[in-house]
């Protein structure tokens, strides 16, 4: 039986070209990732979905995250916090000079992009878990 890898990722703004830059650095990150691992996961039979789920400025509280097969990535690898930092970009899709959009937490470094080693992390603990 054939498995599937299904990687949400939601952010504002109205599409790819019109989200915020932090957003847009994860999503590049995302295609980077699965441009280097996409030869070996068909290899081994899987199948990878991406669903983009662009939200409404008033859920930038959920913008900027990742989830695989459901589980977001903060609940797939040990040792992520999720916070939120000021994001100028989200304040200037939201209109709201107060914005702060997710980031996170991860052995002592915050980020505000999602990086490409979690990503695959996260993308590999997901299949584990199938």
């Amino acid at each position: 039986m054939k498995k599937e890898l299904v990687i949400e990722w939601k952010h504002i703004g109205k599409d790819i070209d019109h989200t915020c830059e932090r957003c847009e650095e994860t999503g590049m990150a995302l295609n980077a990732v699965l441009a280097e691992i996409s030869m070996l996961l068909e290899m081994e039979g899987v199948s990878v979905r991406i669903i983009e789920t662009i939200l409404e400025n008033d859920t930038v509280a959920e913008s900027n995250s990742l989830l695989f097969n459901g589980v977001p990535i903060e609940d797939l690898l040990e040792g992520i916090e999720v916070t939120t930092t000021p994001c100028g970009s989200c304040s200037c899709i939201t209109c709201d000079a107060e914005t702060e959009c997710r980031a996170l937490r991860y052995n002592g470094e915050e980020y505000e992009a999602i990086p490409p080693d979690l990503i695959g992390r996260a993308a590999a603990k997901a299949l584990e878990m199938e």
